[in-house]
């Protein structure tokens, strides 16, 4: 659906601010409680809490996250769970969600609608309320950001930092293919990233969103290696089809493509694999792959290692 309309009664314009945010009010529902806890303060007002606090933000752009043919609840939703999965990435749970939007007045009262349903869903999903935000114009475009309140899970935070010369390397679920559906689709784990959290031989933790090839990269300790075991790669239908279409292996798709928006984490050498993955499955049904390991630079890659210079992940601000 395109956002925006050259028929005035249906921009946003003809709302003006005040009756904007009234209208957000009216779409986040249930989401969106009273001030101070929510829109309509300078600030909103959270209880404290004794753990760990996280924050993150991420945006959705039109032209760059999502256009036309995606639905504005999609986008919304969209929005909610990039958040949602960097707090998983470090083993936290969410508090609160404040969403700051950019728009031209001539964004369509409609999309906006179904955009601010769609956060409305993904926030009652995750009991997560939508305390407060910010509205300003941007002529000729569309960016919403939202920023995201979290805490630790439990008494540990995952980092990127941490892995050690001869950890595991782990992945959930399938890589490749995101934009055939999954980066609209894909469900955050968050409770997937609480237990890791809760397990000691667990040293690292990320989540994938710019590719395998290169968020593998955050991971890897100082003087150190990363080894993929190609037939290790858990290689998505998704990735598979869109090789038929761009004539690239599948797998060059797996480790390139981004937005699997997948738990990428390391485990202690010391733990058996076996008794590892034995941990998982009693937890989750979501497919687990170990993919690797570290190694010393100064050792060369074994045969059947990928070769991680002859691929990249999407990197911002390059053409």
């Amino acid at each position: 659906m395109h956002p925006f309309t050259t028929h005035p009664t249906e921009a946003v314009s003809s709302l003006g601010e005040l009756g904007l945010i009234a209208a957000m009010r009216r779409w986040l529902g249930k989401v969106s409680p009273p001030a101070p806890h929510g829109i309509g303060d300078d600030c909103a007002v959270l209880p404290a809490s004794s753990r760990t606090a996280l924050v993150t933000v991420d945006p959705v752009i039109y032209g760059e996250h999502f256009n036309d043919a995606v639905a504005p609840s999609a986008a919304g939703a969209k929005l909610f769970k990039r958040n949602l999965s960097d707090i998983a990435a470090m083993g936290g749970r969410p508090r609160a969600a404040v969403v700051a939007i950019a728009l031209d007045e001539t964004v369509k009262i409609e999309w906006l609608a179904g955009f601010y349903r769609g956060l409305a869903s993904i926030g009652r999903r995750y009991r997560v309320p939508v305390v407060g935000g910010d509205i300003a114009r941007h002529r000729g475009g569309l960016v919403v950001t939202l920023t995201l309140i979290g805490e630790a899970s439990g008494p540990r935070v995952l980092s990127r930092r941490g892995a050690r010369i001869g950890d595991r390397i782990y992945v959930t679920g399938r890589l490749g293919g995101s934009l055939r559906g999954h980066h609209l689709s894909f469900t955050p784990r968050l409770a997937e990233g609480a237990w890791l959290a809760a397990r000691p031989d667990v040293r690292s933790l990320m989540d994938l969103s710019d590719g395998l090839a290169k968020d593998l990269h955050a991971l890897t300790p100082a003087n150190a290696q990363p080894v993929l075991h190609e037939n290790r790669i858990p290689v998505s239908t998704a990735a598979r089809a869109c090789a038929r279409s761009s004539g690239r292996p599948p797998l060059a798709h797996a480790l390139e493509d981004g937005e699997d928006y997948e738990l990428l984490f390391t485990v202690s050498r010391q733990t058996p694999d076996a008794d590892f993955v034995r941990a998982w499955r009693r937890r989750f049904r979501l497919p687990l792959s170990c993919i690797g390991e570290f190694q010393s630079m100064n050792r060369p890659l074994p045969a059947g290692a990928v070769d991680l210079g002859r691929h990249h992940g999407f990197e911002h601000l390059k053409p």
